[in-house]
């Protein structure tokens, strides 16, 4: 099984600047990583694996294959945004059992780095778009005791992830039209609480006069 060994030596032989952090004590999954490391979320990645089947069977891939997408830690791309993006007929959580024989990462610690040349892998676009491209992110490395710390660009260079729309933008804020009602209701609340009533709005002058 990969581990923090093996990616602390593929990026020394590729010159790859990075840190391997010893962590305060061991996790389960990758989204204990904020925690662990005393940073917020939007700093520590994690590569969420689903089982996806091919849209045409008898591709070269097989009709089933594992995708990966890379996102910030507590977040959970929908399967149908992955779906959409690989082109598959269906995505849906990996097993396991999936996980560690394929990626070679222990299933929940999976780092971006050393997948399979096979494995189709997404990177929430808004990552790329938040943060510069010198910010140091964390990423798991396989086991739970450490973690990798590496430049954005050099994660997204050395992985090659196709920079997506994995969640759907945020809504826009509610428009509050104060009813009649309400100003009703207002003004009876404050003339209870002895509240002074809000001046009323002063009329413009016209110009023409």
């Amino acid at each position: 099984m990969k581990d923090a060994l093996t990616i602390h030596r593929a990026l020394l032989g590729g010159e790859t600047r990075h840190e391997i952090v010893l962590l305060p004590y061991g996790i389960a999954t990758a989204d204990e990583l904020p925690e662990a490391l005393g940073l917020p979320a939007e700093r520590c990645l994690v590569t969420r694996v689903y089982t996806c089947e091919a849209l045409y069977r008898g591709e070269f891939r097989g009709d089933r294959f594992l995708a990966g997408a890379v996102v910030c830690a507590g977040r959970q791309p929908h399967p149908d945004a992955v779906r959409r993006e690989v082109g598959a007929r269906q995505a849906r959580p990996a097993r396991a059992d999936s996980v560690n024989a394929v990626t070679e990462y222990a299933a929940g610690l999976v780092s971006p780095l050393l997948l399979p040349p096979a494995m189709p892998l997404l990177i929430d676009r808004r990552i790329l778009e938040e943060r510069s491209p010198d910010d140091v992110v964390y990423t798991p490395t396989g086991e739970p005791s450490t973690a990798l710390g590496i430049r954005l660009a050099d994660l997204r260079a050395l992985t090659s992830a196709k920079p997506c729309r994995l969640f759907p933008p945020p809504a826009p804020p509610a428009l509050i039209i104060e009813s009649p009602t309400h100003r009703q209701l207002t003004k009876r609340v404050d003339a209870v609480l002895g509240r002074p009533a809000p001046p009323p709005p002063r009329a413009e002058a016209d110009p023409r006069v």
